[in-house]
């Protein structure tokens, strides 16, 4: 099968409508979202439309945990905070519902699928050192599982040594983030993988971000949430 994944959309209308044109114009059998379809940015209530009606697979995040059940706002930055309440103030009660109802893992088509880790979907770990990457392998048994959360796309063996994807190996692949990259590039991340070849392709793709600044701004939210897209931070 031929997948796309995306990750980490925090409202941001722009890019993921920039994502589904290149995945539309790549042609997929099953869309996967690793979940925070929402915070951050202004355009909860369309964003989560499109994952809903699109996605073959939607796990939750701990931003949209955050705004469907108040779980772990305290942990957030105030920035962060203020984007929450005004995400939960736009959507409905039926789009609430379908945000706290998303699972915390999805293993299927020989993947898992996860927000944060393997190891502790409901903790949201952030994978950040190799030791704490090694150690997810014990928690999944298909030969991949996508991860986002941190917003830096990564790939990590079960071996050292192994630098890209393919057969007789197990990956833990972080696919990035579609609405707010963190890695000094501005340009959003997903990316397309062939289960049976095991070939992966991690993709960048520019997108109007002045836009998303703008609908930002016109939202009454802190203004750095909009400038920060420009440095991809």
């Amino acid at each position: 099968m031929r997948l796309a994944v995306i990750s980490d959309i925090h409202s941001n209308l722009e890019a993921l409508n920039t994502a589904f044109r290149e995945i539309d114009s790549r042609g997929v059998d099953a869309i996967y979202c690793l979940g925070d379809i929402v915070g951050y940015g202004a355009e909860a209530s369309p964003c989560i439309d499109i994952v809903r009606e699109r996605c073959t697979g939607v796990v939750a995040g701990n931003h949209d945990q955050a705004v469907a059940i108040d779980r772990g706002v305290s942990f957030l930055p105030k920035d962060a905070q203020k984007a929450v309440f005004q995400n939960r103030e736009q959507l409905s009660e039926d789009q609430l519902h379908y945000l706290a109802g998303l699972p915390l893992l999805i293993e299927e088509n020989d993947c898992c699928f996860v927000h944060a880790s393997p190891q502790h979907p409901a903790s949201w770990l952030r994978i950040e050192s190799m030791v704490v990457a090694m150690d997810q392998f014990k928690y999944f048994e298909s030969p991949v599982c996508f991860i986002g959360h941190t917003h830096i796309p990564a790939v990590m063996s079960d071996q050292l040594g192994v630098l890209r994807v393919r057969k007789g190996h197990r990956f833990l692949i972080n696919v990035g983030s579609v609405g707010q990259p963190r890695d000094q590039n501005p340009r959003l991340s997903l990316a397309f993988y062939e289960t049976e070849a095991m070939n992966l392709d991690m993709v960048r793709l520019p997108y109007d971000t002045e836009k998303t600044i703008q609908s930002i701004t016109n939202a009454g939210l802190p203004r750095r949430l909009g400038q920060r897209l420009k440095a991809g931070l």
